[in-house]
């Protein structure tokens, strides 16, 4: 069953005149409208890079864990760099130099890839922030790198022509280090403004549990502040959040929503938010899904954002990449049932992006320009396909689903043409029964990206195609059907 909490998250609804503001409530941010670029924009890619990239072990919590008593990433830390009384988190920031970092060539690297909408890792928990900023002293800018991360790249990438994308995960620095440890750098006041405010052991909890005690008022303003600055610099045409944006008090959530969107109204910019779980009201934003999908279409737009590595969101010694016909697969069906793929990528701390990160994007560049017209501009189909492999879905379930089959089609749709997408070479001809148009609609049948002419034929409203002779590209294959009038 797909997930019915979330019906109508997404506002369809006119947005106010250019005479009218956003106010800080429900009502009023709801009136917000999922603009056209995101609705045609199908595929983006953003980036964790950050301190954590340093150790490049496990995983990119590895700032929280290093701090765990007994895990094996503590282990590793004491072994590698010794205790963390004498070689905290912040030590790594000095050795985050980023010294290849070059926006420029990342950008049109992003370009080629076909994603439309692309940016980085603005904060993330472990509280260092990627831009220039004059709030925090614990900045790329003034530290590390020495470069204003954000600021680049969005330039970079609109210069690429690309929507610039800002992140935010830092609602999960609120007792995301031991700061109640007198045994750690993180209990020292001299780096609050980095660790966060004292609070008790066994404040932290993962996103599906209540946290007690919550976040004061100065760590909800902080929280607050540094977005707006990003907003207020660069001006994002999209504004991600985490989970674990409960924890944030409404008015503030509000107060964000309310002055972003006005804020891109007084530029005449179109803007999106994105929110998981129920971190903000139905219909005020744009629903995200983590390492996830839906099993059915959707009514409204939604958006899900998942690594090129099965197991972790920034780069580590130890990679494990997911292969360039499986992110195609998923992009594919996410697009057939209303969403969008935010893709994230794995750059190294010396600011290289992987050669094996690189030729996946390349392929994925490539099967865009075969298939671009499939996907780019279209809306969902009817019904989004049809096949024998089910999705399971969930929070982080995206592992468990398993590979698509040359049974299993996916629709999209764009003026007089149906676009179905067989997920793997067909071996036999291809029956599609779910098209559920009049017995004279179909005026025409073709592989998209040849001129390879093939026979088909529509009888008892089922489509057979006959499988071209000759193969064009290496996943989710697109045969266009042309309709003899606009739908």
């Amino acid at each position: 069953m797909a997930l019915a909490l979330f019906v109508n998250t997404a506002c369809t609804s006119s947005v106010p005149d250019n005479s009218s503001e956003y106010q800080a409530n429900w009502s009023s941010v709801k009136q917000h409208e999922t603009p056209r670029w995101f609705l045609d924009a199908k595929f983006g890619i953003y980036f964790h890079w950050g301190p954590y990239s340093v150790p490049a072990h496990e995983t990119e919590w590895y700032s929280m864990l290093m701090y765990n008593e007994g895990h094996p990433i503590r282990q590793h830390h004491e072994k590698t760099y010794g205790s963390v009384d004498s070689f905290g988190y912040k030590d790594f920031i000095p050795m985050f130099t980023g010294e290849n970092f070059d926006p420029t060539e990342w950008a049109s690297l992003i370009k080629q890839s076909g994603a439309e909408f692309a940016g980085p890792v603005s904060l993330h928990a472990d509280g260092f922030a990627m831009w220039d900023s004059d709030i925090t002293r614990w900045n790329a800018k003034d530290m590390g790198p020495k470069r204003d991360i954000v600021g680049e790249m969005a330039n970079a990438l609109r210069n690429e022509g690309l929507k610039f994308i800002a992140t935010f995960h830092h609602q999960w620095k609120y007792a995301w280090y031991p700061t109640w440890d007198e045994n750690t750098d993180a209990s020292n006041h001299e780096y609050a403004d980095l660790y966060g405010p004292k609070v008790p052991k066994g404040t932290f909890v993962l996103a599906d549990k209540p946290t007690t005690p919550l976040p004061d008022e100065a760590f909800n303003q902080q929280w607050l502040d540094k977005i707006i600055e990003v907003v207020d610099k660069y001006n994002p045409d999209l504004v991600y959040f985490d989970n674990k944006m409960d924890i944030i008090k409404e008015d503030k959530r509000l107060e964000f929503l309310s002055y972003y969107y006005n804020h891109a109204q007084s530029r005449e910019q179109d803007v999106v938010v994105t929110y998981k779980f129920e971190d903000l009201e139905k219909g005020s934003a744009v629903l995200d899904l983590e390492r996830a999908r839906m099993s059915e279409l959707m009514p409204f737009p939604w958006l899900t954002d998942d690594s090129i590595d099965w197991d972790s969101w920034s780069h580590t010694n130890n990679p494990n990449y997911k292969s360039t016909n499986r992110i195609i697969d998923f992009l594919v069906d996410v697009v057939s049932k209303n969403g969008r793929v935010l893709l994230n990528i794995t750059p190294t701390a010396s600011g290289d992006i992987p050669t094996e990160v690189r030729h996946r994007l390349k392929e994925i560049g490539e099967w865009f320009q075969i298939n671009g017209e499939a996907i780019y501009g279209t809306q969902p189909w009817k019904v989004y396909g049809q096949g024998p492999t089910k999705i399971i879905e969930g929070h982080l379930s995206e592992q468990q689903n398993a590979e698509k089959t040359e049974r299993d089609i996916r629709f999209t749709q764009k003026r007089n043409n149906i676009y179905a997408f067989v997920m793997d070479w067909p071996t036999k001809p291809i029956e599609i029964t779910k098209i559920q148009t009049d017995d004279s609609a179909i005026k025409n049948v073709s592989f998209v990206g040849s001129d390879e002419k093939l026979a088909w034929s529509w009888v008892n409203n089922v489509l057979t195609i006959e499988p071209p002779m000759n193969k064009v590209g290496h996943s989710a294959f697109a045969f266009k059907i042309e309709l003899r009038k606009d739908v």
